[in-house]
């Protein structure tokens, strides 16, 4: 029995969820997502449009596995069409700033240029002062994949600490050279 994947996920009341065929569509105040869920494995059952329960037809090793995964990309989808997903980000360093152009965050990392990342669709960033980034989306995915993106441009050096990180990440910081 998989431990995540029995356990039904909770539909909040501005959240709509229909299943239309194979393709599960989730529509919410921030967003929609639409969600292919193998149904020759599992069954999909949607309870009053309050609840959602999933189980597989059989159960053997490969149908375990993919149990928990389709009940969590389930629930992340539920989730970043109610509340969203949100992390923020930190540049540490002296010179190191931050600025919106447009659809374009402009990034000053102590290169000799500046960095300029095209913001993704469904994608918000804010930045809060010129050291805080807050970047927020629907998807689960993207917004982990552009903080990974943008973590990437001045990765942390572990002397001085200095680098983009997220807030409340730690850092082990190793000893100088000794004289």
């Amino acid at each position: 029995m998989s431990k995540i994947g029995k356990i039904n996920i909770a539909i909040p009341d501005k959240v709509k969820v229909v299943l239309a065929g194979n393709i599960l569509n989730i529509e919410g105040p921030l967003g929609k997502k639409s969600l292919d869920i193998d149904l020759d494995l599992f069954n999909l059952e949607i309870k009053d449009g309050k609840e959602i329960s999933i189980k597989p037809k059989k159960i053997d090793q490969n149908t375990k596995r993919l149990w928990g995964m389709n009940r969590s990309l389930i629930n992340n989808a539920v989730i970043g069409s109610s509340a969203g997903y949100e992390k923020t980000l930190e540049l540490v360093g002296v010179g190191y700033r931050a600025a919106l152009k447009g659809n374009q965050l402009n990034l000053q990392l102590g290169y000799s240029h500046d960095i300029n990342f095209d913001i993704p669709d469904g994608i918000k960033i804010v930045v809060e002062k010129q050291t805080t980034l807050k970047i927020s989306g629907s998807d689960k995915q993207l917004v982990g994949v552009v903080v990974s993106k943008i973590k990437t441009f001045r990765k942390i050096e572990p002397y001085k600490g200095k680098g983009i990180r997220e807030k409340g990440q730690y850092v082990l910081k190793k000893e100088g050279k000794k004289k």
